[in-house]
């Protein structure tokens, strides 16, 4: 499984974007673009920073259970294309000092205050399950 997980985070560090998927109040599902950090190696928890008056952040703390979902053009083995789909369980964290230690440059777009960015939060979503498909190779991880 190491060994799966370890290929996987290589081929997500190419796939710039993951859609995070969230229920809403009336339970119905919807998805929106995440950064997918391509400078950490992936061990099951992504993180994503957005602001507390973000949609998400309220439907996350009324229902914890998300999807993230990659598509990339680069499979494993050489294979073309990869999709994965992750099924996590998410946490708002909202202490600065998590903030900078999960801090890159690239946010310095989205957040030009960085960590002292009024309302930031930060979303880390830890894998429960994981699938991918990649040209004839598919599996799934439970972690």
């Amino acid at each position: 499984m190491k060994l799966i997980l370890k290929e996987l985070s290589k081929k997500m560090r190419s796939i710039d974007f993951t859609m995070l998927t969230t229920r809403t109040a009336s339970g119905a599902l919807t998805s929106r673009p995440m950064s997918n950090n391509g400078e950490v190696d992936y061990d099951g928890d992504s993180w994503f920073f957005t602001t507390e008056d973000a949609a998400m952040v309220a439907e996350i703390a009324a229902d914890p259970i998300v999807g993230l979902t990659l598509t990339g053009d680069k499979g494993l083995l050489g294979k073309p294309g990869i999709f994965i789909s992750v099924e996590a369980r998410a946490e708002l964290i909202r202490d600065k000092a998590q903030f900078v230690a999960h801090w890159t440059k690239g946010l310095d777009r989205w957040f030009p205050q960085r960590a002292e960015t009024p309302g930031l939060v930060l979303i880390k979503a830890h894998a429960s399950r994981i699938a991918y498909w990649d040209g004839e190779d598919e599996g799934e991880l439970t972690l």
